[in-house]
């Protein structure tokens, strides 16, 4: 099969599909790779280093797409790459489809077979293309959320971890999954104080084992949330339905109850965030205020460290890719059940139910239509 890697052009998005040594293991199974120029510069990869690896570097990101007969990304493609999708091209990269209609009907209008790494399940269940980026995610969201925090940021001019005589800052986090697990670690070893919700009793008995006194953990009912929010300094949303939009768990009208200088970080923000006043930012522009609360809704986090992002989520996504290359995409979705769950569109119809849900859209089995 011709692999190609175009260059991520989403703002601030540093990430590439592929590092060298995956194009060595899509070329040793007897696939052809072709690059668009520089299109690993942002994580460190130069094109010596895939040309070595047996790809062929082209010019532009238009004839990629025009020669590949799978294309591999990080991001969903923005408006200006919707006139690349064809049909029966495979799409092998983040989609995020029940929060973006316009990319949807494009998927659906060209007819592409788009597999989405955040709905691709694991043998033993779970998310695994999701989860690297959810555990760098979560570490961001309290490093971030830290700085803006700071008074030259718009924050209160906390330090989460206070110093000796003076109060910590509170950290809420709502969701106790990847994002939440992880933005917990980074909270707790920073020296704040940590309340943790979820709607589920066993996550919630994990993570009382493994945080112990450390945290005050809570099951997350609308009582819970508000009276949590209004004693936060940092509010956290890490909120996940997969392949679903996320639900609003924290409404406009709630933040009058926050301290002014508060801070928002809504790691949902891909699935439509789990913050009524959310909406999609950039790493240029990546703060706005509502009723003197700071959001930060950067909805590429994990992009602004590049090179131990792509390292990750490779290692993660190449055993997919190499079957969707090697044995083609019907053949390859038939004998992987874990597979089969990331398809999101095939063929002009939508083949994930929380998609289909989302966006009131016709739903097909995929099973059915191959």
């Amino acid at each position: 099969m011709i692999v190609g890697l175009v260059k991520e052009i989403k703002n601030h998005e540093y990430r590439v599909g592929l590092t060298p040594n995956d194009v060595k293991a899509y070329v040793e199974a007897g696939n052809q790779v072709i690059v668009e120029t520089m299109a690993g510069e942002g994580s460190g990869f130069s094109n010596m280093e895939y040309l070595a690896a047996g790809a062929e570097i082209l010019n532009s990101a238009a004839e990629v797409w025009d020669k590949a007969e799978m294309i591999v990304k990080v991001k969903e493609p923005i408006e200006s790459e919707y006139k690349y999708l064809k049909k029966d091209q495979i799409l092998y990269t983040y989609l995020h489809l029940a929060a973006d209609r316009p990319l949807t009907e494009a998927l659906l209008a060209a007819g592409t077979k788009a597999v989405a790494y955040e709905t691709i399940t694991g043998k033993n269940g779970g998310l695994p293309c999701l989860i690297p980026m959810s555990e760098i995610a979560g570490r961001m969201a309290v490093q971030e959320g830290a700085k803006y925090l700071e008074k030259p940021f718009g924050g209160r001019g906390m330090l989460l971890s206070g110093v000796p005589g003076v109060e910590k800052a509170n950290v809420v986090i709502i969701g106790g999954g990847g994002v939440g697990t992880n933005a917990c670690k980074i909270a707790v070893g920073m020296g704040a104080n940590v309340t943790i919700l979820d709607v589920s009793a066993q996550r919630l008995a994990y993570l009382d084992d493994i945080f112990g006194s450390r945290i005050q953990t809570l099951y997350s009912t609308r009582a819970n949330i508000l009276a949590s929010i209004e004693k936060a300094d940092l509010v956290i949303g890490a909120v996940l339905l997969p392949g679903r939009k996320t639900p609003k768990l924290v409404l406009k009208d709630d933040l009058k109850l926050m301290k002014k200088g508060a801070v928002i970080v809504d790691v949902a923000v891909d699935q439509g965030g789990c913050i009524e006043t959310t909406h999609a930012t950039t790493h240029q522009d990546p703060v706005f205020e509502v009723d003197g609360v700071v959001h930060y809704c950067v909805a590429n986090m994990p992009g602004a460290v590049s090179r131990t992002s792509t390292m990750a989520l490779t290692n993660t996504t190449l055993a997919n890719g190499l079957a969707l290359a090697n044995k083609g995409f019907e053949e390859a979705v038939k004998a992987d059940a874990c597979l089969a769950q990331g398809v999101n569109c095939y063929q002009g119809k939508v083949t994930y139910p929380g998609v289909a849900e989302a966006l009131n859209l016709p739903y097909a089995d995929i099973h059915d239509l191959i």
